[in-house]
C-alpha cells in the first residue's frame, strides 16, 4: 500500500483531493445547494463571493464611490497621518453640484495672523471655545486643548495595541481619547487626556448585581487624575435604543477585571440605564456624579424624538442643572456591530439629529451653557467648517482615527479577524501594530486637520472655527435650489460663542485640564 501511495503523482493527489470534495458536496452535504448541484465548480462561486469586498474596493470601484468612507477620504487620512503630500491636482474630481455637497464662503481678505499669534508658533494649536463645567461651576472645569478628539471606542471592540497607540496619540496631539463603555484599561493609561465614558453595563463601575457603584466611580477618578469628564452614553449611532451581549467566550481574565464582570457567564447590556429611569432622575444622577467627583459630566446620544430633549432642556432651565456636553452621533453608525434595520434606518443622520437638537436647545436659550460635540464622520477640515457653523465645539472622530493607525475598512470589525490588528483580540493579527509608531501617525492626522481647518478659517476671514455663521456655509439641498445657506437649510442662527483671541485660549486656566 505504501509503495502504491509512493508513486501517485502530485496531480494525482490534487485529483483524489477533488474527487473527495466531489463526493462530499454530492452525498454528504446539505446546506448549500449550489455546491451540491455543481460539485466543486461551486466552491468557486463562494469564494468569490467572499472576497468581492475586497475586488470592488480597491479594482472596481471610483474614487469618490465607496461608503461608508470612499478611497479620496481614506487616502488623506493615510498621507496625513504619514506625513506625505495629501494634495491633489488638476482641480476637484467630486461632484459639485450633487447633493448635501458642502461650500464655505471665503473673505475677499484673509483673516492675517498679528505678530506673537499662538498660530504663528505652532500653526496646529486650536483648542476649543468653551470650557466643560463652567457655567454649573463644577470643581474642576476642563478645557479640551484639540477640537478633534478620540471617541468613544472600548478595549475589547478595538485591541490593546491599537488602544495603546490612540492614546499615546492624543498626548503628542494635546488631544482627549474617549474610553468607550468598555471602562478604563491600563492601555488608556499611557499620558493621554480621557474622557470615562460608560453606558447601561457600567463597566468599570459595575456593582455586583450590575447596576452602578458611585463608590467604585469615585476611586477610579481619584486613582487616575488623567480623566477630565465623564459621559453617560444613552444611545449611539450604530444602534441607539438598543442594547448589546458580551459572550462568555470572549470575557478573558483581563477584560473581567477590566469591566468588572465574571468570567464564563455572558454579560447583558440592556436597552435602558439601571440608575435612572427618566429625564429628572437622569439628570439628577449627573448632578450626584458631578458632585462627588467634581468632574464636568455628559450625555451621548443619537437623536430621534424630541419630546424628552425637550423636557432636559425645561428641567435645565427650571433647576439651572443638567450636562456639561452633550455629544451627538449621527445614525449613519460607527464603528459598534449592529443588526442592519438599526445602523441604516434607526436614528436621524448627524445633519439632521444635531440641527434639531441645537435648534431646541438654542430657542430654549441653552446653547451658551453646552458644550456641543459632533461625532460622526467630521474627521475632515471642511465638514468640521460645517459642524462649526452648525453649532459644534469639537469633533470626535473613531473610524477616521482607526485609519490613521492602519485601518483599511475591511468591515469586518465585527468578527475577530480585522486584517491591520486594529478590531481583534487575536494576538497574532495585532502583533503587526507598533504602538510607537502609529501613536505619532495619529498625532500627525490631528495636526494636520487642525492647520487645515484653521487654514480654511482663516480663508473665510475668522481667527477661530467657532467663529463661523451658519451663512458662511451653503450646501446643495435640490434641482430647482442647488445652493443654499445653513441657516436658510435648518432654520436657526447658530448661538455666537464667546470668544476674544486665540492668545486667550492660550493662557486659560483649565486648557487641558491643567487645573
Amino acid at each position: 500500500m505504501f509503495d502504491f501511495l509512493s508513486n501517485i503523482t502530485w496531480w494525482g493527489w490534487v485529483l483524489i483531493a477533488l474527487a473527495v470534495v466531489g463526493l462530499r458536496d454530492v452525498f454528504f452535504q446539505k446546506s448549500h445547494t449550489i455546491s451540491h448541484n455543481y460539485p466543486i465548480v461551486g466552491h468557486l462561486r463562494y469564494w468569490l463571493e467572499s472576497i468581492g469586498p475586497e475586488m470592488r474596493q480597491y479594482f472596481v470601484a471610483n474614487n469618490r464611490e465607496e461608503l461608508p468612507f470612499n478611497r479620496i477620504e481614506r487616502s488623506w487620512i493615510y498621507a496625513s497621518a504619514k506625513k506625505e503630500n495629501n494634495y491633489e491636482g488638476f482641480g476637484t474630481d467630486r461632484d459639485i453640484y450633487a447633493h448635501q455637497h458642502v461650500f464655505i464662503n471665503n473673505a475677499m481678505i484673509p483673516y492675517k495672523l498679528p505678530e506673537n499669534h499662538p498660530n504663528k508658533i505652532d500653526k496646529t494649536f486650536l483648542p476649543c471655545a468653551k470650557v466643560m463645567g463652567e457655567f454649573n461651576k463644577r470643581k474642576k472645569p476642563f478645557r479640551p486643548a484639540s477640537i478633534i478628539n478620540v471617541s468613544a471606542m472600548s478595549f475589547g471592540s478595538l485591541s490593546a495595541k491599537a488602544i495603546e497607540s490612540l492614546n499615546k496619540g492624543v498626548k503628542l496631539a494635546g488631544a482627549y481619547h474617549n474610553t468607550g463603555e468598555g471602562g478604563l484599561s491600563p492601555y488608556h493609561s499611557h499620558g493621554g487626556d480621557v474622557i470615562f465614558h460608560m453606558g447601561t453595563g457600567y463597566f468599570g463601575v459595575r456593582a455586583k448585581d450590575g447596576g452602578f457603584s458611585m463608590d467604585k466611580l469615585i476611586k477610579l477618578v481619584e486613582e487616575n487624575p488623567f480623566i477630565k469628564a465623564i459621559e453617560v452614553k444613552l444611545s449611539q449611532g450604530a444602534k441607539p435604543g438598543k442594547g448589546g451581549v458580551l459572550p462568555a467566550a470572549k470575557i478573558t481574565k483581563e477584560i473581567a477585571e477590566i469591566r468588572g464582570v465574571e468570567i464564563g457567564k455572558d454579560v447583558l447590556s440592556p436597552p435602558n440605564h439601571s440608575a435612572f429611569s427618566n429625564v429628572s432622575e437622569m439628570v439628577y444622577f449627573i448632578e450626584e456624579i458631578a458632585k462627588a467627583t467634581g468632574l464636568p459630566v455628559g450625555i451621548k446620544a443619537a437623536i430621534g424624538k424630541l419630546d424628552q430633549w425637550e423636557e432636559l432642556a425645561d428641567i435645565m432651565l427650571k433647576t439651572n442643572s443638567g450636562p456639561d456636553f452633550i455629544t451627538v452621533d449621527g445614525g449613519e453608525g460607527g464603528t459598534g456591530a449592529a443588526p442592519p434595520s438599526f445602523a441604516d434606518h434607526v436614528s436621524l443622520p448627524w445633519v439632521y439629529g444635531f440641527s434639531d437638537l441645537y435648534r431646541l436647545f438654542k430657542n430654549k436659550g441653552l446653547s451658551e451653557r453646552i458644550v456641543f460635540i459632533g461625532s460622526s464622520k467630521l474627521g475632515f477640515p471642511a465638514k468640521a467648517a460645517m459642524a462649526f457653523a452648525m453649532g459644534a465645539d469639537c469633533v470626535n472622530v473613531a473610524r477616521e482615527a482607526m485609519m490613521s493607525i492602519g485601518c483599511i475598512q475591511a468591515q469586518i470589525c465585527h468578527t475577530n479577524c480585522c486584517p491591520s490588528g486594529v478590531a481583534t483580540q487575536s494576538k497574532w493579527l495585532q502583533n503587526g501594530i507598533d504602538p510607537t509608531l502609529k501613536s505619532e501617525r495619529l498625532a500627525q492626522y490631528f495636526k494636520t486637520f487642525r492647520k487645515e481647518l484653521i487654514e480654511i478659517t482663516h480663508a473665510a476671514g475668522y481667527e477661530h472655527p467657532c467663529q463661523f455663521k451658519m451663512s458662511d456655509i451653503e450646501i446643495n439641498v435640490d434641482d430647482h435650489n442647488l445652493s443654499k445657506e445653513l441657516n436658510r437649510t435648518y432654520m436657526y442662527e447658530k448661538t455666537v460663542v464667546p470668544f476674544k483671541s486665540m492668545q486667550n485660549l492660550k493662557d486659560c486656566l483649565y486648557l487641558g485640564g491643567k487645573n
